[in-house]
């Protein structure tokens, strides 16, 4: 038998149980992997509760980082042993993991497990943000929402690495020192800050604004944008946002929305190595930092998604063993 995090039905954090479930072995194309230490994210806490639909019983989790114990048929490149993180296995929450291999990365011996774990999703989606999803130019002023989030300040530092300006978004005095350490120029509170951002681009608005926050920011994150501004909502925090009349767009200065996910951003493995690899590379540089804002026991998963959903984290939230 090997421990894990189980949700029995959908609920608030307390149905999160610690169980004993069977040993699980790798099929062909799968690692067997013993876990070091855990991402927690947003999506966990929606499959949970029973926003995002998921069978029960159900033990959550997609990023993990751990020691491969066993390999399955057909697996090349990985062997016993093996430090991995991933952002695409099943079931995380748990002493032992199942990955495709097709899904999992070597970590540098420069870089220790809770960062390998700590790195995948928000780390991933940092680096399709600025490189993929819109391509912001070196001068250009973007506007980062969030921008002591896990997300945010990975986001900030590589496009400020790219010598991108960024203005961002925090709720509180803490979170504008960690934004203002992680390189943004200008750190603002949410109120009026279309106008505000206006006023720091002498009237002329961003270039792209990165929205993860959703219904609450979308209008205002519009009118923050310059002619031909690009609008990237990659995220909903506060909820979904309404249908819009895409005249706006129009009516802006013939801007541009994209709504992407990072799943259609790793579609080739010669992708997916490619933005590990820069990833990596930036850490070993020194150029990325990535914080790890709480570390709970995977027993104390229930107080993990409490932290989370609370919105006090900063950076990322880990379980460990």
């Amino acid at each position: 038998m090997t421990r894990a995090i189980v949700a029995p039905h959908s609920g608030g954090p307390e149905v999160l149980e610690l169980a004993d479930i069977a040993e699980v072995s790798p099929g062909p194309g799968e690692l067997l992997v013993e876990t070091a230490a855990v991402g927690v994210n947003f999506i966990e806490t929606y499959q949970r509760s029973g926003l995002y639909t998921v069978n029960y019983p159900f033990t959550p989790g997609a990023e993990a980082s751990g020691t491969v114990i066993a390999v399955g048929d057909g697996v090349t490149g990985f062997a016993v042993g093996d430090l991995i993180a991933t952002a695409e296995a099943r079931a995380t929450y748990a002493d032992r993991f199942l990955v495709a291999a097709v899904g999992a990365v070597r970590v540098p011996g420069t870089i220790d497990a809770e960062t390998a774990a700590a790195l995948p999703l928000q780390g991933l989606t940092a680096h399709y943000l600025a490189t993929s999803a819109a391509r912001p130019q070196p001068g250009d002023t973007v506007l980062v929402h969030a921008g002591a989030g896990g997300v945010g300040l990975l986001l900030t530092q590589l496009l400020v690495a790219r010598g991108v300006r960024v203005i961002t978004t925090v709720s509180t005095p803490a979170k504008r020192e960690l934004s203002l350490a992680a390189g943004a120029s200008d750190v603002l509170r949410y109120g009026n800050f279309a106008e505000k951002a206006r006023e720091l681009t002498a009237g002329a608005g961003v270039a792209v604004v990165y929205d993860g926050v959703g219904k609450d920011t979308f209008d205002d994150s519009l009118r923050a944008l310059r002619i031909r501004g690009e609008m990237v909502l990659f995220g909903a925090a506060s909820g979904p946002v309404p249908p819009f009349d895409l005249q706006r767009l129009n009516g802006g200065g013939s801007l541009s929305i994209t709504r992407p996910s990072l799943t259609f951003f790793l579609r080739t493995p010669e992708e997916r190595a490619w933005r590990y690899g820069e990833l990596f590379d930036a850490i070993a540089a020194g150029t990325l930092d990535v914080r790890i804002g709480a570390r709970f026991p995977l027993a104390e998963a229930a107080a993990a998604h409490t932290a989370l959903e609370s919105r006090a984290t900063t950076g990322k939230v880990i379980l460990t063993r």
